[in-house]
């Protein structure tokens, strides 16, 4: 990418739908590469940032944590890993979001009931409060 055609920070993170501290944030943790500065110390960003980027969103929008992203960042690109590394990595995550569901499915059957018991009733005894209170 041309010095013309650099990204700045501000432009990466309109690009990439994120917060400029969000990007700072990637970088201090060591998920996004830093980037080269200009002289007068602005950050110059590449299409190689915007794709890095791009990868990190979508993989925190499901779920994976910064960890298992460096991770699979790691086994990114050719001759660094194999399908087979990804896979556990993927499937353990699986497991987590099937339970974070399981336990999703639960609350809305207590909530469904509590709100149903609840229906506007005049009663002095809540039900939805009762859930609320109950350990």
């Amino acid at each position: 990418m041309t010095a013309r055609r650099a990204l700045t920070i501000g432009r990466l993170a309109a690009e990439a739908g994120v917060h400029l501290e969000t990007i700072r944030y990637y970088e201090r943790v060591g998920v996004m590469p830093e980037p080269d500065r200009t002289p007068g110390g602005h950050r110059h960003y590449t299409a190689a940032h915007r794709q890095r980027l791009a990868f990190i969103r979508r993989a925190r929008e499901l779920g994976f944590s910064l960890d298992d992203i460096r991770t699979l960042i790691a086994l990114d690109g050719p001759g660094r890993g194999t399908c087979a590394e990804v896979e556990p990595i993927a499937a353990a995550h699986l497991i987590t979001v099937r339970a974070k569901i399981a336990d999703l499915v639960r609350l809305e059957a207590v909530l469904d009931d509590a709100v149903r018991r609840c229906a506007g009733g005049t009663s002095p005894s809540c039900p939805v409060i009762e859930v609320l209170g109950s350990a």
